[in-house]
């Protein structure tokens, strides 16, 4: 279980999380939406500790932490119960996909080299790249790429992975197979928290949709609850901007098979 109490994140004179409360439940997918700017990516980063808080609480599993007091085991302790998914990939160039994945479990948890290459061949071939364990983040696909993260952090069996717009960075062509796998997780009841611009994804997968406005939680509920009929007007308006200029699951079926096969 995850539980974020009154977290606050200040920029100078911004305050990008302004008393933020939300709870996750073991095996729950939790799908986070809401205009650019408005400090859903800080949310996650401040889980990871990536930014320092300045306020707030968090309970990862058997670990409670005051963020203003986080000391540095504590975050480390915080870091190894979760794992993120960056927007760019953020693999290391001079490795290969075996290696990118398999970096955390002998830096951070002290895995033996062997130990660690045997794990993450067993993640290569959950996610469908078997064949490019030798490969360089070069020469990948921007989708392959972005797999090879995913592996990464379901390397680290961390009890939830943070996802900072997984799709954001690729082309079209790309993001289904990013989805796909992010589904898969989601059938295996791995703990999620997704930040994205995906609503079919989140119609189709979250457990519960959160909706952020100006650094705050202005509505959540289960996704045909929300997206159906949201209650606030702020949620409202979001909505109807950003499907109005979404294609339909089918229209980007279309599109990307086009793409791949040289229609477009």
């Amino acid at each position: 279980m995850i539980r974020i109490a009154n977290l606050v994140k200040r920029f100078g004179d911004n305050t990008v999380l302004d008393g933020i409360d939300l709870k996750i439940e073991q095996g729950e997918i939790i799908v986070v939406i809401g205009p650019s700017g408005t400090g859903k990516s800080t949310l996650l980063r401040c889980i990871n500790f990536l930014e320092r808080p300045d306020a707030g609480r968090l309970v990862i599993g058997d670990l409670d932490v005051d963020v203003t007091r986080a000391s540095r085991a504590d975050i480390l302790a915080a870091r190894r119960r979760t794992a993120f998914v960056f927007q760019n990939y953020a693999l290391f160039a001079h490795k290969t996909a075996l290696e990118n994945i398999a970096e955390g479990l002998i830096v951070v948890n002290r895995w033996p080299k062997a130990k660690a290459h045997e794990r993450a061949r067993e993640i290569l071939r959950r996610i469908g790249l078997t064949d490019r364990a030798d490969a360089y983040p070069a020469s990948l696909s921007g989708g392959q790429q972005q797999r090879v993260g995913i592996g990464r952090a379901m390397a680290a069996q961390a009890e939830v992975i943070l996802f900072d717009e997984p799709t954001s960075s690729l082309d079209p062509e790309w993001v289904e197979e990013v989805l796909t796998l992010m589904k898969q997780l989601a059938r295996e009841r791995q703990t999620m928290l997704v930040v994205t611009h995906e609503m079919s994804f989140a119609r189709d997968v979250a457990d519960r949709v959160v909706f952020m406005e100006g650094g705050r939680i202005v509505e959540q509920g289960p996704p045909a609850q929300l997206f159906n009929a949201p209650r606030d007007p702020r949620t409202q308006d979001f909505l109807r901007k950003i499907l109005a200029g979404q294609p339909s699951p089918q229209k980007r079926l279309e599109t990307n098979v086009g793409s791949v096969d040289g229609r477009r």
